[in-house]
């Protein structure tokens, strides 16, 4: 399989226990999301993710031209998105060939231990297409559960990228 799929294309590469493992969003997935993220009852998203600004105030068709490919964990039996997590060329600084990854999982999924399996799985089909990739991601400070989850995936901290507000995690990921 070529990543990313087309936009609104779908395909279900796995499962995890009663979740289906997703790479690409249809529709649905993207209506969910887009729900999910204009929820401002849903502290915890809004504090640490920017997915109201990039798709309530921003489109997700100008996201995803961004060559981003989303994955997402889905419940089999309701089809509900549980967890979203996505892939893309983004430079860190200049002369970094890396790629950006984001998690977040939804109400009430959150804190399920969901994450670990589910990411891991992304980045693994993911790193079948790129298989020289250098994945990071930045976490704010104060998000102890992504920094754990991040060191769980095999990132390390990056004291040259973080700073007071965020933690950058990075490594080659081989």
């Amino acid at each position: 399989m070529k990543l990313p799929l087309p936009i609104y294309a779908s395909e279900k590469i796995g499962d995890y226990g009663d979740f289906d493992i997703v790479v690409g969003l249809d529709k649905n997935l993207v209506e969910q999301l887009e729900k999910y993220s204009a929820d401002e009852s849903d502290t915890e998203l809004q504090q640490n993710t920017s997915d109201k600004k990039r798709f309530i105030e921003g489109k997700y068709e100008d996201w995803y031209k961004k060559n981003r490919t989303p994955f997402a964990l889905v419940q089999k039996n309701t089809k509900i998105l549980a967890a979203l997590g996505w892939f893309g060329p983004e430079p860190l600084h200049e002369g970094c060939q890396c790629h950006t990854m984001a998690w977040r999982s939804y109400k009430p999924f959150r804190g399920t231990g969901i994450m670990k399996g589910f990411t891991k799985s992304a980045m693994e089909t993911y790193k079948q297409n790129i298989p020289d990739v250098k994945f990071w991601v930045r976490v704010k400070n104060e998000n102890e559960g992504s920094i754990r989850l991040a060191q769980y995936l095999g990132l390390e901290i990056s004291k040259e990228f973080s700073n007071s507000e965020s933690t950058v995690l990075t490594t080659y990921y081989n």
